[in-house]
């Protein structure tokens, strides 16, 4: 009876491992490994084997699955990433396939804006790092000053020295709408879509001498100069036509208001070339010259008759510059 019974016994225990008994195959990142295993689930398996599973790694079916004959463990092992997001540099171990996957799984949320590198569909690798910029766009509006503008009006009886402010300007003011970019917090770019004054700016009035009675440049400064007499200054015209006078210094005869005008003088007192100012008359080179012209004379010159008998004789202070 008792050898019945234990013929028994091990033909149960032998018919139980038969049934227990499995062979599976693990696919560890693409490595198989294929082995026989007593195990009921998925996890006893693997822990039998001595198949490690760290807490990010995904396997497939769960560990507490139960195993199938010829079943097979998918397992994808985490790793190693970094992200930087919000000034912060976040190391993460993640089994996803990729970056999208990964920022979902960690909780990291995007908005429509935020500029991820490298792009969300890339597969995560070992030692990958992430960056991800937070963009913003903002409606800012400013009310900002309109300068005032200075007008000035000429007066050809007050001297080139006079100027002077007769009312004075205010700054007006305008609201103006941008779309302003935001990278990390920082300023990136702004565009304005739109201004609108909201009070008008007053012109500053100034009223400027031009009767030209000191050599004064378009600053306002006083040009410097060697010394200053005063001499007798009579007019001559173009009498061969405008552009065809030339003078004993072989220079073109020239009136030019705004710049350097030729004259006649005494060569043995003023040299030739000399840059000189008359006053009334304005900036002259020494040029010219003639039997009449002795001493602290000078004949200056003009295009047309009516504006030498107009000067007629003047006696005016002539200054020689530096």
């Amino acid at each position: 009876m008792f050898p019945m019974m234990a013929i028994l016994a091990v033909t149960v225990v032998l018919v139980v491992l038969a049934i227990k008994r499995k062979t599976i195959t693990v696919n560890v990142n693409g490595k198989q490994i294929r082995f026989t295993t007593y195990g009921s689930s998925v996890g006893e398996a693997l822990k039998h084997e001595n198949i490690i599973i760290n807490a990010k790694d995904k396997v497939e079916p769960s560990l507490d699955s139960k195993l199938v004959e010829n079943g097979t463990i998918n397992i994808k092992r985490a790793v190693n990433v970094t992200v930087a997001v919000d000034e912060k540099e976040l190391a993460i171990q993640s089994s996803e396939e990729n970056v999208d996957k990964m920022l979902k799984a960690e909780g990291i949320s995007l908005n429509s804006e935020d500029r991820v590198k490298p792009d969300k569909d890339e597969k995560l690798s070992d030692g990958m790092r992430i960056e991800i910029t937070r963009i913003e766009t903002k409606t800012v509006v400013e009310d900002v000053p309109v300068n005032f503008k200075e007008v000035v009006k000429t007066d050809p009886s007050l001297p080139n020295t006079k100027r002077q402010v007769i009312k004075e300007g205010k700054n007006g003011e305008k609201r103006v709408t941008s779309l302003v970019v935001y990278e990390n917090g920082k300023e990136v770019s702004k565009k304005v879509v739109s201004e609108t004054v909201i009070k008008e700016p007053v012109d500053r009035l100034i009223v400027q001498g031009t009767y030209p009675s000191m050599p004064v440049s378009r600053g306002g400064g006083i040009i410097p100069y060697r010394r200053m007499f005063k001499a007798r200054a009579t007019a001559y015209w173009a009498v061969n036509g405008v552009g065809k006078t030339y003078t004993a210094s072989g220079r073109k005869a020239v009136r030019n208001p705004d710049g350097y005008s030729t004259i006649a003088v005494d060569p043995s007192i003023i040299p030739f070339g000399t840059r000189l100012f008359v006053e009334g008359y304005g900036f002259a080179i020494a040029a010219e010259t003639g039997s009449g012209i002795k001493g602290d004379k000078i004949d200056v010159f003009f295009n047309t008759y009516e504006e030498a008998r107009k000067w007629a004789v003047k006696y005016v202070n002539v200054y020689v510059l530096n």
